[in-house]
């Protein structure tokens, strides 16, 4: 007799909100980008990387992934003749 593999019931999954997530914690290295990203001028990656500490490849991750998708914040990419991208927050 063969046996089946079992199934685990399919249980209603979460719904997701329509709502960003809750802020940053204060302090934390999310909340300095963020900061950054709200000066007028903007931000550019070599920034945000000093003042967290991570690569260039995760900061466009936080941007992408959790600025834009997790907490539903617009955030605006400039780049002007001679000069770096600037990120900011509209």
């Amino acid at each position: 007799m063969a046996r089946t593999p079992k199934t685990k019931s399919k249980a209603a999954a979460p719904a997701k909100s329509a709502s960003p997530a809750p802020p940053c914690r204060p302090g934390s290295k999310a909340a300095a980008v963020i900061t950054l990203l709200k000066a007028k001028r903007g931000a550019t990656i070599p920034e945000m990387m000093e003042a967290t500490g991570w690569q260039a490849h995760s900061v466009r991750g936080f941007l992408a992934g959790s600025l834009r998708k997790r907490h539903g914040l617009d955030v605006i990419s400039e780049k002007r003749d001679g000069e770096e991208r600037r990120y900011r927050l509209s």
